[in-house]
């Protein structure tokens, strides 16, 4: 018998119906079908065409030499569906999506030769077009249709995506009028105001500011009507709160056309006027600040949208905005996040080469950096400053970063300004509908150089003699309009001259003023809020705390459920701590850590924790998440507590310092309330999250009038575990510390940690908080504070020398940190009751007149020292010898090195016993 008579019998609509389920699962076909798919597949992968990859492994198929048994219907049927694939899969790379360059060849085409058809077969019916969401039909009405649909104005690439349901909605979705836009006329005459706008403020700006930077839109101007449009449709989707970050380029358009920003106060922007606040404010250039404003849609629904303040470091705002929108979620909708929208925008260089990126994709489906979905519009001008998108990335495609989530990206040409409206429309509607992340790359080109001043045509001269030939997208789409009767000749003369009349208007109202006004961003979640200089930051503030609610919370963290089975190591910890509490009334740091958290939730704030390694805690000291032995079910303690109002988050992070850093720094901007703490792994790996202790956490205040109260912990301290884990790099957070701009503590004892915990947000301000915490400290026996210094005391800024002859002293030692209980233990080894070892709480501000009263105390010291494990290039020196000059302060250090401590573990002894040895010896010296 024939091997292929099965298939005589066999409707091709039913086997387009099995084939497409083979595709998506090779194991759920009947066997013999299987066999056959499998041979067919590898007969078309040797006509130059690759089937569509599957997830299931299956047998080696086996080469199908003879079709002679195969009905030749069938066969064409097959490669009519392969057709319909290929169109899916690569129909991308051959759209109309550049509007200055031709795109590059790609092999093998969608040509019907690549599949094994001809022009013969295009007036044959197949059924398969059953598959491209058509009725029966020739084979020309299926490639007119898959053209339509993949390789016009918007290119799609989807079929990476593994969910069935998702693929299958996303061609249903393409298949609604061929992909192609359909507007009525009132939303085209819209689409072109928004372009008018956008059009007619670069020209505006253009010759009235020559020659100063703008970073200007020209060559994306859609992007106005695209965030327009998605503004208003995500709204009637529910969406109440956006949240944007971008660049420079086109942010001040963005401002004006889409958040309403006035444009005078971006005239007073571009006439270099003084600030209309005190000297707690120095402000930024105009094309980095941001915004908060409540609208209405048009539809009269009220909203609030966001634009983040952004530096020149490109993405760096990407992190920020999520940990914006997130907080937003958490506080106003944790039951559906869809109603915060966060939109990033990118530029094409940058969204391709910063690691930034990569980082924040990795977060998009994780439990404590989800935020239902983003939308990515990358603004793709095809050059980095001078850089040719060949020389910028090693991809076919920028967006290609979207493929690790498995993220769908739309390549749009951004001359169609209908397109990308009907693009982002889609972007919406995929994320509403699933939740995830959708790119769109909306490809243009950049009119001018990297600014206005720069000349492009040195590095780019074909391209940018296109570009000055070519119209701008208003008066294209006017153009269309205009042939298609939707509007006469003189409708856009009319929006441009009423346009341009009211930007005249608000020029003249500029001029009069004498000074700029830069609005406050998210001003309703800082109401009752005021920013805090030096002084006020120096000022003691309560944060004393019942003893008899402090014994409940105790009560309630050392007690592990009891029909729970815990590992003999967890359940001794928890009774360690019940007794240290109940019994030896000695409290560790992991104990005044908890009770801090506690003892905040209870008053009404959230606690948020996020880091690597966070819920255990690197050094094995916090377990504030407890596993059960068994089944691994996680045990909250802290979220037991009977009187709480707030809420406890802790999430172990991805490892990632820059993103995660970027994340919780836009969440404590967006939650006041929340007690917002990053710890990282060991205290220098905040290294990398440099760009963001620059930008954000040391200047932000200063630049864009934002606070922020993010807490760093940074394990600190040299125990001879080599130059990577001994030095949290204090040196660096010192040098950027000036006036009032962020807190600096290197805590000795837990009470004073609990304090300076509560400290944070019992003040009226909000300020970032660094603290070095230690590593061996966390257990060692001298480092305990009583229940009651938690109850009545308060967070002190120096502490003197508890053991110490104020009259016998006559050599002052100052120092932070660990290094204090190495220099008693030694005191104690020599017997010298002549020393005195204060401890400097806090490095900033500098509490200088605590210090004075202090020295006061000592009327025969003559001899002073700051004494540091670091080496003398580093630690506090520096900060010391620039903030305190009432006395001279002799060095007791290591030499200066370049790397912050030694391998080598018994040299690392031998250079820290040296430094002790200085401070009690002042001949000694390095």
């Amino acid at each position: 018998m024939d091997r292929f008579s099965f298939l005589n019998a066999a409707h091709t609509a039913f086997f387009a119906d099995l084939y497409d389920q083979y595709i998506e699962n090779p194991d759920s076909v009947e066997p013999s079908w299987r066999s056959f798919f499998q041979g067919f597949d590898f007969g078309m992968q040797g006509n130059g065409y690759e089937t569509l990859d599957v997830e299931q492994p299956r047998p080696a198929a086996q080469p199908v030499s003879d079709y002679s048994g195969i009905p030749e219907k069938l066969q064409k049927e097959f490669k009519v569906l392969n057709l319909i694939e290929g169109y899916r899969t690569r129909g991308h790379l051959f759209t109309k999506t550049n509007p200055v360059r031709d795109r590059r060849i790609f092999t093998p085409n969608l040509s019907l030769e690549t599949f094994g058809l001809s022009d013969a077969d295009l007036d044959t019916t197949f059924d398969a077009a059953k598959e491209a969401g058509l009725q029966q039909a020739t084979l020309r009405q299926i490639v007119d249709h898959l053209r339509k649909v993949y390789c016009q104005h918007i290119g799609i690439e989807y079929m990476y995506i593994r969910d069935p349901e998702i693929r299958k909605w996303i061609q249903n979705r393409l298949t609604r009028n061929d992909n192609q836009p359909d507007f009525s006329a009132d939303q085209k005459k819209g689409i072109l105001s928004k372009l008018n706008e956008a059009v007619s403020f670069e020209n505006f700006l253009h010759t009235k500011y020559v020659g100063q930077k703008r970073f200007s839109l020209e060559g994306g101007e859609s992007l106005i009507p695209a965030l327009d449009a998605l503004i208003e449709s995500a709204a009637e989707k529910g969406v109440e709160q956006f949240v944007m970050g971008m660049a420079h380029r086109g942010r001040l358009n963005v401002l004006a056309n889409v958040f309403g920003k006035s444009t005078s106060d971006i005239f007073s922007e571009f006439d270099g006027k003084d600030y209309d606040d005190d000297a707690l404010f120095d402000g930024d250039v105009k094309y980095h600040l941001g915004l908060t404003a409540d609208k209405k849609t048009k539809s009269g629904r009220q909203i609030n949208i966001n634009l983040a303040p952004n530096p020149s470091h490109l993405e760096t705002v990407g992190a920020v905005i999520e940990g914006i929108a997130r907080a937003k979620q958490d506080r106003y909708f944790p039951d559906d996040f869809s109603k915060v929208l966060p939109i990033a925008l990118h530029g094409d260089a940058a969204v391709a080469g910063q690691g930034i990126v990569y980082e924040i994709v990795q977060m998009a489906n994780l439990d404590g950096y989800k935020t239902g979905g983003t939308i990515h519009m990358v603004v793709n001008n095809q050059v980095g400053f001078t850089t040719n998108y060949l020389d910028a990335r090693s991809s076919t495609y920028c967006t290609d970063i979207a493929k690790v989530t498995l993220s769908p990206v739309l390549h749009v040409n951004a001359d169609d300004a209908e397109a990308v409206v009907h693009a982002v429309l889609f972007a919406l509607d995929y994320r509403m509908e699933f939740g995830g992340d959708v790119f769109i790359d909306l490809l243009g080109y950049r009119k001018y150089g990297h600014n206005e001043g720069d000349e492009p045509s040195f590095t780019q001269p074909k391209l940018y003699k296109i570009i000055a030939k070519h119209k701008n997208p208003r008066d294209l789409y006017a153009e269309k309009l205009i042939a298609s009767g939707v509007i006469d000749d003189k409708f856009t003369s009319k929006l441009e001259a009423d346009y341009k009349a009211v930007l005249e208007e608000n020029l003249e109202a500029s001029r009069k003023k004498e000074l700029t006004i830069i609005s406050p961003f998210m001003q309703n979640e800082w109401e009752g809020f005021a920013q805090a200089d030096a002084d006020e930051m120096l000022k003691k503030v309560n944060t004393a705390f019942s003893k008899e609610m402090l014994d409940e919370i105790a009560k309630t963290i050392t007690e592990l459920p009891a029909d729970k089975k815990f590992i003999k190591k967890i359940q001794k910890l928890i009774n360690d701590r019940k007794a240290m509490y109940f019994e030896t009334d000695k409290l560790d740091w992991a104990m005044a850590e908890m009770l801090s958290y506690g003892s905040l939730m209870t008053e009404g704030y959230d606690i948020r924790i996020s880091g690597q390694d966070v819920e255990r805690g690197t050094f094995s000291h916090r377990h504030a998440v407890i596993k059960v032995e068994d089944s691994e079910e996680e045990v909250i303690l802290l979220d037991t507590l009977k009187d709480k109002k707030g809420k406890f988050h802790i999430f172990n992070s991805l490892l990632s310092e820059y993103g995660v850093v970027g994340f919780d720094y836009g969440y404590a901007l967006a939650s006041p309330k929340t007690l917002t703490i990053w710890e990282a792994q060991f205290g220098d790996f905040s290294n990398g999250a440099q760009i963001m202790i620059d930008q954000y956490i040391s200047a932000a205040e200063d630049k864009w009038n934002n606070q922020n109260g993010l807490v760093f912990l940074l394990p600190h301290g040299y125990e001879g575990q080599g130059a990577e884990h001994s030095s949290a790099r204090m040196e660096r957070y010192l040098q950027l510390c000036a006036n009032h701009n962020m807190y600096v503590a290197d805590c000795t004892t837990p009470a004073n940690f609990f304090h300076l915990l509560r400290r944070q947000m019992k003040t009226t301000f909000r300020k970032p908080l660094i603290v070095f915490t230690p590593k061996s400290l966390l257990r060692h026996p001298l480092v305990v504070s009583t229940a009651e210094e938690f109850a009545n005391g308060t967070f002190q800024e120096v502490l003197d020398d508890p053991a110490a002859d104020t009259k016998k002293v006559k050599t002052l030692v100052f120092c932070t940190g660990k290094f204090y209980y190495d220099l008693i233990a030694e005191r104690e080894n020599l017997k010298r009751d002549d020393v005195a070892v204060v401890r400097i709480e806090q490095l900033f501000p500098l509490p200088t007149e605590q210090l004075k009263e202090i020295i006061a105390k000592y009327p025969n010291a003559d001899d002073y020292v700051w004494a540091q494990e670091e080496p003398r290039n580093m630690g506090a020196y520096s900060h010391m010898l620039m903030n305190f000059n009432e006395v001279k302060l002799r060095l007791a250090s290591l030499k200066a090195y370049s790397a912050p401590a030694a391998g080598s573990y018994t040299r690392s002894k031998k250079r820290h016993a040296a430094a002790i040895a200085m401070v009690f010896d002042k001949n000694l010296f390095n």
